[in-house]
């Protein structure tokens, strides 16, 4: 015999497990406003903080010229922030997991002013700078702050996008390349103080209106603990690999392809920070496609796809091609594949690493992610002042994305998609297997 609850029990009963969820209605399939602002706010903060990140770069010739720095000097100079922040990114994936987003966001997006604001302290100290770029490297480990966030609001089906509409933050390296030049010409520092300003609004913006999902799982173990626990799972590694070389890229020509461009085409500082801000621009529209792609195709496959034309078009620019049409063709379509890959990577994440770990998978991927944009700078730095040309750092980049696109396709297909987001057993490392 079935029976009947009593007419509106069930509404009641509805209604009392949004009042003991803060409103939130932990079976919705559609996002709730709550998780649209905290995406707003997530990306914007995360533009913010990387256009802080980035702030050295678009600058770097003009530093080489202030300090009379080598190749690799100046290579080395830019690539600091990048490795820190990189690194940064684990410890801060996995204090989010314990923490929450609403008080790591505003604390690393605050604590982020002092060195922006030290640069033009140290700017006629190339050791100082050094010490500054890597203290700078802070306003990069924010991307795994806003992962776990956005992936607690959306519901599976949804992440894919959401998560590259987050990744579009990235565009803080666009907005840098385009906007430090140019305002540096009204004033050496005003770029940074303009940048400090920005980031002291966003904090307390970011105080009142981020909020934590009211029953996001805590975790309860150590950091040293979780962080173990993350990096015991197979999947961990493998989407790092995957991770370096797409975001990796991303990060190695946001960085470097100022430089690259002054150098090999002889542009002016200023055209070749707007150049590398359209390539960075390209990345970060093509990102959320590669999200919306994974949401409807195996993320593995559109990774594939995407790494295996960034593997074709390096191999065309390593032809050291006139910059206009074919170079400038080439780059934008190599930046088109690798803004792809990154989202389709990070959507891949979200379906197979459980909840209460997010923060730290998130933070050993994205580290590894950002370490894969530390050294082509280094690389192609070295290779230029000994051969004088890039070629064989174009050949490097065509190798990586070409093992990174038949890995993705021939092993990563393997992995289902989860919509509990529970990492399968298949993909933990256990005793006895690799």
């Amino acid at each position: 015999m079935t029976t009947v609850p009593p007419d509106g029990a069930v509404p009641r009963a509805g209604v009392l497990l949004r009042i003991l969820t803060g409103g939130v209605n932990p079976d919705a399939k559609t996002p709730t406003a709550a998780a649209y602002r905290n995406l707003v706010m997530a990306t914007i903060g995360f533009t913010l903080t990387f256009w802080a990140w980035d702030l050295i770069a678009p600058l770097g010739s003009w530093y080489g010229d202030r300090l009379g720095l080598s190749s690799f000097q100046q290579s080395f100079l830019v690539a600091v922030p990048v490795i820190v922040g990189s690194l940064g990114r684990i410890p801060a994936g996995a204090l989010t997991d314990k923490y929450g987003a609403k008080l790591m966001f505003p604390l690393v997006s605050a604590l982020t002013i002092v060195p922006v604001l030290l640069l033009i302290v140290v700017k006629d100290s190339y050791g100082l700078m050094l010490v500054v770029g890597f203290l700078l490297g802070l306003g990069g480990t924010t991307f795994a702050i806003g992962i776990p966030l956005v992936n607690s609001w959306f519901p599976p089906e949804k992440r894919g996008l959401a998560l590259g509409v987050f990744g579009m933050g990235m565009g803080g390296v666009a907005l840098s390349g385009y906007f430090t030049p140019r305002i540096a010409k009204h004033g050496e520092n005003l770029p940074f103080l303009v940048v400090a300003v920005a980031l002291a609004v966003y904090a307390v913006l970011a105080a009142v209106l981020i909020t934590d999902r009211p029953d996001r799982p805590v975790p309860t173990a150590s950091l040293a603990t979780r962080l173990g626990s993350a990096g015991r799972l197979r999947v961990t590694w493998e989407l790092s690999a995957l991770y370096a070389i797409g975001f990796g890229g991303i990060v190695a020509f946001g960085v470097y392809l100022p430089t690259y461009l002054k150098n090999w085409y002889e542009l002016d500082p200023t055209d070749a920070g707007t150049k590398a801000a359209g390539f960075a621009l390209v990345t970060v529209v093509f990102r959320p496609l590669g999200g919306w792609l994974s949401d409807r195709v195996h993320p593995a496959i559109v990774t594939a796809w995407a790494l295996g034309v960034v593997a074709l078009l390096a191999v065309v620019q390593a032809f050291d091609p006139e910059l206009n049409p074919v170079g400038t063709i080439a780059l934008l379509i190599m930046a088109a594949g690798l803004g792809t890959a990154s989202g389709s990577v990070f959507a891949l994440v979200s379906q197979v690493t459980p909840q209460a770990q997010v923060g730290s998978v998130t933070g050993i991927v994205g580290a590894t992610g950002g370490l894969g944009g530390f050294v082509p700078p280094l690389v192609m730095g070295g290779i230029y002042s000994a051969k004088d040309s890039y070629s064989i750092g174009f050949m490097l980049l065509s190798d990586l994305a070409l093992a990174g696109c038949v890995y993705a396709y021939g092993r990563m297909r393997g992995i289902r998609p989860d919509g509990d987001g529970a990492a399968p057993e298949a993909t933990k490392v256990t005793a006895g297997t690799s």
